[in-house]
C-alpha cells in the first residue's frame, strides 16, 4: 500500500515517520518544497506520479492566535485553494481512503460544552481566527461532498491543540506552546521576564504529536465510519495556558520571572471537547495520553538542544 502524507514535514508529519510501519508500507512525505499544494498542475502531477493508496491530508497555512488575527485573507484563500486541489486530485485518481485534520478550533464560538462532532457548523466560529475555521469547515463539507456524491472514502479527524518536538517555534506565528518555549527560552538567555501574552485564563485540551500520530494510524487502518471524528484527551485534562506557561517555566527553572500581560487579546475562553467516540474507538486497543508535563518535558529538551535547527 502507498500512503501519501501532505504536511509530511511538519509537526504530525514528522512523528508519523516514527508511528508508520515503513517496511509495510510505500510512504511519502510530501513538504511544501516538492510541491506547492494551491497549483492544482503541480498536484495533480505529484499525485498522478505517486499513485497513492491513502491520503493523509494534514497541509495547511495555519498558526496561533495572532496570525489568524492578522492575516485572514491569507489563512482563507490558500486553505480553501490548497483542500479542493487535494480532494478532487484524490477523486480523480481513485484515492480508496482520505485522512483530512480539522482542528477544533473551527467550532461555534457561542455554543455548550463539551462540543461534539455533530455541532461543528452549528453556529459561527470566535471572531479571532474565523478565516481559517470556515476554510477548514469547508474541508469537512467537500469530504461529505464527494463521499455523497461519489462513495468516495474521503474523512475528517478533529484534533484539539497540537503540540510537540519539530513543532514551528515562530515567537509571531507559533501555536501557543512551541511560541510560550521559544520566548521563555530568549527570556532566560536575556535575563529577562517570561512575558505571556493574554492573563493565561483561557482552558484548553492539548494532545502531543506523538499521540495522534498513533490515532492517525489507528484511523487509517481502522476506522470505518463516514463521519468525522475528535482527536483529543477528556475534559479532565483541560488546563489553562497559566498552567501551561508554568510547566515551561519549570523545565527552564524560571518560575519566578513569569509575567501576564493582559493587554493581550486572550482569544476564544475555551473549546471544551467531547471525546467519547474517540474513547469508544480505541476502548479495546493498547494507547494511552501521553501526560501533559511528560510532553513540555520533551518538547523542551528538544527545542533546546535543537535550537539552530527549529523551525522559528
Amino acid at each position: 500500500m502507498t500512503i501519501l502524507i501532505t504536511g509530511g514535514t511538519g509537526l504530525v508529519g514528522t512523528a508519523l515517520q516514527y508511528e508508520i510501519d515503513l517496511d509495510k508500507h510505500d510512504t511519502v512525505f510530501l513538504s511544501s518544497k516538492d510541491c506547492n499544494l494551491t497549483d492544482f498542475q503541480s498536484t495533480y502531477r505529484i499525485f498522478n506520479a505517486i499513485q497513492p493508496d491513502i491520503v493523509i491530508h494534514l497541509a495547511a497555512n495555519v498558526g496561533g492566535l495572532f496570525k489568524n488575527m492578522n492575516f485572514k485573507s491569507d489563512m482563507l484563500n490558500d486553505n480553501l485553494i490548497m483542500n479542493y486541489n487535494v480532494l478532487k486530485c484524490c477523486h480523480d485518481l481513485k484515492v480508496k481512503k482520505v485522512v483530512s485534520c480539522l482542528s477544533t478550533c473551527i467550532f461555534p464560538d457561542k455554543t455548550t460544552y463539551p462540543i461534539n462532532e455533530d455541532m461543528l457548523h452549528d453556529g459561527a466560529p470566535h471572531s479571532s481566527n474565523d478565516a481559517y475555521a470556515y476554510s477548514k469547515r469547508m474541508l469537512d463539507i467537500q469530504s461529505k461532498a464527494y463521499r455523497e456524491q461519489f462513495n468516495d472514502n474521503f474523512i475528517c479527524i478533529i484534533p484539539t491543540n497540537i503540540y510537540g518536538k519539530y513543532d514551528n517555534y515562530s515567537l509571531t506565528d507559533g501555536h501557543v506552546i512551541p511560541a510560550l518555549i521559544h520566548r521563555c527560552y530568549k527570556a532566560k538567555q536575556e535575563n529577562k521576564p517570561f512575558v505571556v501574552k493574554g492573563t493565561g485564563k483561557p482552558l484548553r485540551q492539548f494532545i502531543y504529536a506523538n499521540d495522534l500520530a498513533k490515532l492517525i494510524v489507528m484511523i487509517v487502518e481502522d476506522y470505518h465510519e463516514k463521519d468525522s471524528i475528535i482527536l483529543s484527551v477528556s475534559e479532565k485534562d483541560e488546563v489553562s495556558i497559566r498552567t501551561v506557561a508554568e510547566f515551561i517555566a519549570k523545565e527552564f527553572d524560571y518560575m519566578q520571572h513569569i509575567v501576564f500581560d493582559d493587554q493581550y487579546s486572550d482569544g476564544q475562553y475555551k473549546k471544551t471537547a467531547d471525546n467519547n467516540k474517540l474513547m469508544n474507538f480505541i476502548k479495546n486497543k493498547e494507547f494511552t495520553f501521553t501526560p501533559m508535563k511528560v510532553g513540555i518535558k520533551e518538547s523542551v529538551q528538544w527545542f533546546t538542544q535543537n535550537y539552530i535547527l527549529a523551525r522559528k
